[in-house]
């Protein structure tokens, strides 16, 4: 029975065992490949951060290159300018030598001339004092004559001998009295040709002063009959235009309001302001006859605008508008016959108000041509 039992016994079976073994070392090559990953991950990662490290590094390099090559450059700039500035500084220290050499050159003109000043004042002084004594010997050959003269009467025997000096002491004294006289002559035309200097230019003096009082005075009279005929124009103005609305009288102006004469913002004339400028016109050619021909007398013609902007294409501000006017007025009165080197004309623009407010009546009473009489 025990022996049957034996014979019976089931065989060792390995093939679990062998399947657990293989199983753990799937497990550790698993586990070692997850680790080699996470290896490789890790030093894939720390490699990107590197290489990202390693490119800003390249950057910076790149980057502190340019900085040198820009300061090489800038260093040979500065290089360049300092051996310029030594250039200039040379030119420069050349130019002050030279003009320090010139400087001496002057100087040395100057002291040079001022020793020949000092040598001709010398030169006068003894040309002077050589007149003096050359009148000293006149003054001693004379009296040097009147003893040989006595020496001549008293030894009449010594006759020859003293006929001899007495030729001698003769030549010598007309020798001395012609150097006198010629020294005496030249001393007279001298003081001559100064009272002649001294009277001409007294006369002139009166003449300048007597011209000087003569042209004051032509002044004042010119001054005076423009005045009056100033105040004649403007009351033969006054009457021949009379009392209307937008024509007035300024002190020495005839203002005409822009309105009597031209359309808003335009600076052709309208058939009523050509009325009005032709009585203008016959006024002033009626003066004319009247007024002399020396007084050079002008009609100025002034133009006024309000302060309100203009911008169009013929006006692009208010002096264009303004001086536009002031033709417009002037041409008509040289087509009534007024000659046209009696006439000026000037543009003001807004900037010469009369009146500062910003009214309608402000603006109108800024919005005018004025016309004086006036001296060129």
């Amino acid at each position: 029975m025990a022996l049957s039992k034996r014979s019976h016994r089931w065989p060792i079976d390995i093939w679990p065992g062998f399947v657990d073994a293989l199983s753990t070392l799937l497990i550790i090559i698993i586990f070692m490949l997850m680790v080699f990953v996470l290896a490789q991950f890790l030093l894939g990662y720390a490699m990107f951060g590197q290489t990202q490290e390693i490119g800003r590094l390249s950057l910076q390099i790149k980057t502190l290159n340019e900085q040198l090559v820009r300061e090489r450059r800038e260093g040979e700039g500065l290089r360049r300018d300092k051996t310029r500035l030594g250039e200039e500084r040379a030119a420069a220290l050349r130019a002050a030598e030279e003009f320090s050499a010139r400087a001496a050159e002057v100087s040395a003109r100057l002291v040079e001339a001022h020793r020949k000043a000092e040598a001709d004042a010398r030169t006068l002084a003894a040309q002077a004092l050589e007149s003096s004594v050359l009148r000293a010997d006149l003054s001693t050959v004379q009296t040097l004559k009147a003893t040989l003269d006595a020496e001549v009467t008293a030894l009449g025997g010594q006759l020859g001998e003293s006929e001899g000096r007495l030729a001698e002491e003769r030549e010598r004294s007309a020798k001395a009295q012609g150097e006198g006289v010629s020294l005496r002559e030249e001393l007279a035309r001298l003081a001559a040709a100064l009272a002649l200097a001294e009277r001409q230019t007294m006369t002139q003096k009166a003449e300048i002063t007597s011209l000087s009082g003569r042209l004051d005075a032509a002044l004042a009279n010119k001054v005076e009959e423009l005045a009056r005929y100033r105040s004649e124009f403007f009351g033969r103005l006054r009457a021949a235009l009379g009392e209307q609305a937008g024509i007035r009288i300024e002190g020495d102006r005839f203002v005409f309001q822009s309105e009597v004469l031209f359309d808003a913002g335009a600076a052709t004339l309208g058939d009523s302001g050509k009325i009005e400028l032709d009585r203008l016109a016959a006024t002033v050619l009626d003066l004319m006859q009247k007024v002399p021909p020396d007084i050079n007398w002008v009609l100025r013609v002034d133009g006024h605008t309000d302060r309100r902007r203009i911008a169009t294409d013929r006006f692009p501000s208010n002096w264009e508008l303004s001086t536009g006017r002031a033709l417009s007025v002037l041409h008509h009165l040289v087509a009534q016959g007024i000659p046209p080197e009696r006439l000026a004309v000037a543009g003001f623009g807004e900037y010469q108000s009369l009146d500062p407010g910003n009214d309608d009546n402000a603006l109108r009473r800024n919005r005018r041509i004025e016309i004086r009489f006036d001296q060129r």
